[in-house]
């Protein structure tokens, strides 16, 4: 028993060498989402550590194999959704990650669970995602579909 505890002792000393990439790329003020305050503040808490080049590394993620996953989440996330790079995006694509961010927060698969256990002020409350939703409606282009959330009756009347 002493052996295999020495010997697991080891290799989570070992894994800890294992280089990770916590690097958050140079990006252009220029380049970011634009929102209100509240907005931003909401984006700041709830997506930023995921979805920008300005994540704010925990002391835990500097731990090995804890620090593989958070690296992964993020490199994932910038990947699907940069907001320091938003202005970068095609019109349609922007107006598909804004339909995304309201589906998503809405049927409470952003913020990740895993994310909100580590940093519970991300979990948005109803009147949060509400101005999350209106902000994401605000900043679709004319030309796209009716407003994102919005079932028929409601477009109705908007048209009308």
């Amino acid at each position: 028993m002493k052996k295999i505890l020495l010997g697991v002792v080891a290799v989570l000393i070992l894994i800890q060498l294992v280089p990770v990439d916590r690097d958050n790329p140079e990006s252009d003020p220029a380049n970011e989402i634009s929102a209100n305050a509240d907005v931003k503040q909401i984006l700041n808490k709830a997506c930023y550590d995921c979805h920008s080049n300005q994540t704010k590394w925990p002391a835990y993620s500097y731990i090995a194999p804890v620090s593989w996953v958070i690296t992964n989440h993020v490199k994932d996330g910038r990947k699907h959704l940069n907001f320091s790079e938003w202005a970068s995006y095609s019109e349609k694509r922007k107006n598909k990650k804004l339909e995304e961010i309201v589906e998503e927060t809405a049927e409470g698969e952003m913020p990740l669970t895993s994310y909100v256990l580590g940093h519970p002020a991300a979990k948005l409350s109803s009147h949060e995602f509400d101005q999350l939703k209106q902000w994401a409606n605000s900043m679709k282009t004319a030309s796209q579909q009716p407003a994102i959330g919005e079932n028929e009756s409601e477009q109705e009347e908007r048209h009308e």
